[in-house]
């Protein structure tokens, strides 16, 4: 039997090429990863290994999520097939249509692992966005006409890209030839075209939404950022400023204090011109420049419960007197308030001195029963996700908001990509659920073995 390279191992191969390609195009992604590896560097030694409580320093260095934009479900689907072939699935539902002031007129989900291991092994991501041309509030019937017939015609991800990748899913891996050809291609897919943008058709939907131009008013699609992970973003931020790298105004999510990190802090460098070619309406060729990558960076905190959640939504936008008074201020609070995912482990070899253990988490953990360790946020906020978007944008574009939002979510978009896009609470709380039954198990046979 010919070996295989499994998923795992492509998905792995995929990031570090696709980090390689996008810092050839956009040579500041290879100075933030340079900045983000230092801060890490400088935690990591004054921290010690406090700095890992939320991952390895392995781990967090070779960690990334990119972004990409696609125009239709078929698109998408095609995307997700690429993705399964890395052993990458659907997770999460992010609206950012009414996330952000300004247009941004797309609907997106996140491709990555989903198994505890697989995550270790390498926790690529790529948040996945999908335009929406019936919404009314963007698009007019005639131009929602007109760019579907444009995006129906173009083709992102040719045959010989998808076929390997329907095998290496079917299959759980790629013989070592094909996987050199597939992950070639895939890389290539992702690349920034060379081909002339059509300057009018691009100019017309831009005065919609600049992120409606970079998806439907160019023939491929492109990595849109790529992102590291970094233990302080708020040194980072200073760094990159120092180098002279122009960032945007804020960091996006939770805000700075002494208590646990939780969810996700984003931020990034400001979207850079680059030379693109034109076609103008005569049929001749220009050049000129376009504004729609930036550099993108995150700081991964812990994964809140649905309850969590709620109140992180409820004091973000607030003053942070308010978040530091009614936010739980350790991880232990987070735990048996059951506002955020942790997993457990029993704790053996100790004397118990005849006691039973209690029946509630917050006596196992206070009595030392159990360990807690928290589970890293995987996923993103729309929130945040839109204000990225908006704070890269040079135009607010065009919003009517008399009229009525086309509908999307979850379950339509597992239709139309025929798989299961995957509730990322449910998932932490398995994991969560899973690791305190296994605990509980142990405390039951440490108990018998003590009779």
């Amino acid at each position: 039997m010919v070996p295989l390279v499994p998923p795992w191992v492509l998905r792995a191969a995929f990031a570090r090429r696709l980090s390689v390609m996008y810092g050839t195009e956009v040579p500041a992604y290879t100075t933030l990863v340079e900045v983000a590896g230092q801060v890490n560097d400088d935690v990591l030694r004054d921290a010690g290994e406090s700095a890992e409580r939320l991952g390895s320093i392995e781990r967090v260095t070779a960690e990334r999520h990119g972004a990409i934009r696609v125009g239709t479900p078929g698109e998408l689907w095609q995307a997700a097939q690429i993705f399964a072939a890395l052993g990458m699935e659907p997770v999460g539902f992010y609206d950012l249509r009414d996330a952000a002031a300004s247009a941004v007129p797309v609907v997106s989900t996140a491709f990555r692992p989903v198994l505890p291991e697989e995550l270790d092994r390498n926790p690529f991501r790529v948040f996945t966005s999908m335009l929406t041309p019936a919404d009314r509030r963007f698009f007019d019937a005639d131009l929602e006409k007109r760019l579907t017939a444009f995006l129906e015609r173009r083709e992102l991800f040719p045959p010989e890209l998808l076929e390997p990748a329907v095998r290496a899913e079917r299959e759980a891996g790629l013989p070592q030839g094909q996987a050199e050809r597939f992950l070639t291609l895939a890389v290539a897919a992702f690349e920034l075209s060379p081909e002339p943008v059509e300057r009018a058709w691009y100019a017309e939907l831009e005065k919609v939404s600049a992120v409606a131009a970079d998806i439907g008013g160019v023939t491929s699609t492109h990595i849109n950022h790529l992102t590291p992970r970094v233990l302080d973003i708020d040194e980072l931020y200073r760094r990159m400023e120092d180098r002279g790298i122009t960032m945007i105004d804020r960091i996006q999510g939770p805000p700075r204090w002494d208590g646990p990190d939780v969810l996700l802090r984003q931020t990034s460098f400001r979207a850079l011109a680059e030379p693109r070619t034109f076609r103008e309406t005569d049929g001749g060729v220009t050049t000129g420049a376009l504004r729609v990558r930036f550099g993108e960076v995150e700081a991964r905190g812990i994964a809140l419960s649905r309850a969590g959640r709620a109140l992180y939504d409820r004091l973000v936008d607030g003053p942070v007197e308010e978040w530091t008074a009614r936010f739980p201020g350790t991880e232990r609070q987070l735990a048996v308030d059951g506002l955020g995912f942790f997993t457990y482990e029993a704790v053996t070899g100790r004397p118990r001195d005849g006691r039973r253990p209690p029946d509630d988490l917050a006596g196992l953990l206070a009595g030392g029963w159990l360990t807690a360790r928290p589970i890293v946020y995987e996923d993103f906020l729309p929130r945040s996700a839109a204000g990225i978007f908006q704070s890269n944008l040079t135009d607010p574009g065009a919003r009517d908001s008399a009229q009525t939002g086309t509908h999307y979510d979850q379950h339509g978009m597992s239709e139309a990509i025929g798989r299961t896009v995957h509730d990322p609470f449910e998932l932490y709380a398995a994991q969560q659920n899973d690791s305190l039954a296994r605990a509980r198990r142990a405390l039951g046979d440490i108990e018998e073995s003590d009779v």
